[in-house]
């Protein structure tokens, strides 16, 4: 009895923390979604975009469907222990251990095609180029995209303002975003093109990449914490399975 109380408690505790997890990638996933200045939001409104790379603006929807299963298991694991369901236990052994190795096997498809991906990143480069010498300044909804992405990240263009040369807006008033001069070369609320080439604002895919590479730790972390929860818990409900029927 005093072990099978032990158990529930370790049953209740890791799975109360997956509940927890799930809540907030769902969270995040919801952001994202709403969030019409995300850079994400950009991907998906490129047209001719390398082959898969437009998918990430999906990236919301996988991320509330990750946080929505994580809260399923997080409430089986928990009913399963309180109520001693046996039944409840094994659907939740059988969830996490399929997770668990789809998140395997997402670890080595990323390790496997990491040089698909640095081909698609170059293919991306031009395709934005391409977009914003085409539409920015012309079409209101990519410029406004664009206008919220550079100053979430205080960055200008893809790679740097030059991007812009070509664009509706330069060859229209001849002046750059504001956010591609740094305050002390912006003449008023106008940005020009010596301003913006004395500024040398990053663009936002390299601010992109540092803002992952901030955060790689964490994320890592997470992930490692995530696993290692999932591991546990389903020790812990076979365990309490087996313990269960034994006293029915």
């Amino acid at each position: 009895m005093c072990c099978t109380g032990f158990l529930k408690t370790m049953m209740f505790i890791f799975n109360g923390l997956i509940f927890l997890a799930g809540a907030i990638i769902l969270a995040v996933g919801i952001w994202v979604k709403v969030d019409s200045g995300s850079l994400m939001s950009l991907l998906g409104n490129i047209k001719g975009a390398p082959p898969g790379l437009d998918q990430l603006s999906n990236v919301s929807y996988l991320l509330i469907g990750v946080g929505a299963v994580l809260l399923l298991i997080g409430f089986l694991g928990c009913c399963g222990a309180v109520r001693e369901s046996r039944c409840m236990l094994l659907t939740f052994f059988s969830i996490v251990l399929i997770i668990f190795l789809i998140e395997v096997a997402a670890a080595i498809v990323l390790l496997v095609f990491e040089d698909l991906a640095a081909s698609l990143i170059d293919g991306l480069e031009d395709e934005v180029r391409k977009d914003i010498t085409e539409n920015y300044g012309k079409d209101e909804h990519i410029t406004d995209l664009w206008n919220a992405t550079m100053m979430q990240f205080k960055c200008c263009g893809f790679k740097n303002y030059t991007d812009f040369d070509e664009s509706p807006f330069v060859t229209t008033f001849s002046l750059y975003p504001t956010t591609c001069c740094n305050s002390t070369e912006l003449l008023g609320d106008t940005c020009s093109k010596t301003g913006a080439g004395l500024s040398m604002v990053p663009g936002c895919f390299q601010r992109l990449i540092d803002f992952i590479k901030e955060n790689s730790i964490i994320v890592a972390g997470v992930a490692l914490g995530i696993a290692a929860l999932e591991i546990a818990a389903m020790v812990v409900s076979m365990v309490l399975y087996k313990d269960i029927g034994r006293k029915a």
